[in-house]
């Protein structure tokens, strides 16, 4: 591996991070830049490997799309709908529960509940959502409302993020998903989605919930009109704010799908652009245990190379996924257990179930998954 670095202008990186010293933002930006993709990935691979041999986590989970009407207008975005608008939904409390009921007789460790900021939408609708959840399935994880989402939540009801979250978790929230942080710059939030929780909210909202003890993710939306040092200092901000609280859970770099948006001019990430933003996300969030490739949005092949560029984690079984399908994705909706498997395996890993807290469930193989 020295002689592979000697090669390439990452023989300093490459030295620092053998010796487990953090990189800098100066560094960063030289990881972005860098040509040596297959030196990049490397590198991330040493990290990932440091942290979790060859280890690769999924997850049974369910995501459930509560409405996609939401105030913000994001040109990046093809799910959201203005209220009243064609192909315009809210589910009812009781339709969630049908959603969630596909697993009567199976098994799922989370439900992930993720949705628009409707205008018109109470506290009292999330809470009953949440307790209804919570009461039909006690032993699931409710990882449920990005922080736009618990933004938003409080300030229609005037209560603060502390004590919207507080009366959450009274209800059954878990764990908060990491979407909504988008990429934290100025310019790149007033192009695409001045309406949006800023960035200082969206890190104030994850700080209040990690105070509280409610763990969450982070995420990064990629591909779309963002600089390289643009997504370092992004990358750096979660640092900060891990350095803080020890929040989070795992990061997930989230590549930007531009069917049916106001921006589907542009092209989108190449399989270049994913990987060389997996591998520098692993090697700058050195206090971020897990990074996490969604195969629903690079797809199958990108996923399981990516496990060779600093990926632990594919996410899971997903079960109907509507957000990135809504911007064109080909993926499937869902996979099963056996082909996560698989998927993992196929690229030289060992798959281990995981609950959200990253708890395993088991060594996976051989298990009967309903």
């Amino acid at each position: 591996m020295d002689a592979l670095f000697r090669q390439t202008d990452l023989s300093d990186l490459a030295a620092k991070v053998t010796a487990g010293e953090r990189l800098s933002a100066e560094e960063g930006l030289r990881l972005m830049r860098t040509p040596y993709l297959a030196a990049l990935g490397a590198l991330a691979n040493l990290v990932r490997e440091r942290l979790h041999g060859d280890r690769t986590y999924y997850i049974i989970n369910r995501h459930i799309n509560y409405s996609n009407i939401c105030v913000n207008g994001c040109r990046f975005c093809a799910f959201s709908r203005r209220e009243g608008e064609e192909g315009a939904y809210v589910l009812s409390v009781e339709e969630c529960l049908a959603k969630a009921e596909a697993f009567r007789g199976g098994r799922v460790s989370e439900f992930h509940l993720v949705g628009g900021c409707h205008p018109a939408l109470r506290i009292e609708y999330y809470e009953g959502l949440l307790a209804a959840l919570h009461n039909s399935y006690p032993d699931v994880h409710l990882q449920a409302f990005t922080a736009v989402e618990i933004a938003h939540i409080a300030q229609l009801a005037g209560l603060t993020v502390r004590a919207c979250l507080e009366r959450l978790r009274a209800a059954g929230l878990g764990s908060l998903p990491g979407g909504g942080a988008e990429v934290f710059s100025p310019r790149v939030r007033q192009e695409l989605c001045p309406q949006k929780l800023s960035p200082d909210g969206w890190l104030e909202v994850m700080r209040t919930a990690h105070q509280l003890g409610i763990r969450s993710n982070a995420t990064m939306l990629y591909g779309h009109i963002e600089t390289p040092q643009e997504i370092v200092d992004h990358l750096l901000r979660l640092r900060a704010l891990q350095d803080e609280t020890g929040g989070f859970l795992s990061f997930i770099p989230l590549a930007f799908h531009p069917a049916n948006t106001k921006l589907e001019g542009l092209p989108g990430p190449s399989a270049w652009d994913e990987l060389r933003t997996l591998a520098v996300s692993r090697l700058l969030l050195d206090n971020v245990a897990h990074l996490k490739v969604f195969w629903i949005m690079v797809g199958l092949k990108v996923a399981q190379v990516a496990l060779a560029f600093g990926a632990d984690d594919v996410d899971g079984t997903v079960a109907e996924e509507k957000i990135t399908h809504a911007a064109g994705a080909q993926t499937p909706e869902a996979l099963s257990v056996e082909e996560l498997q698989r998927l993992i395996r196929d690229a030289g890993r060992t798959p281990v179930e995981r609950d959200t807290l990253y708890r395993p469930a088991s060594l996976a193989g051989g298990r009967d998954h309903g």
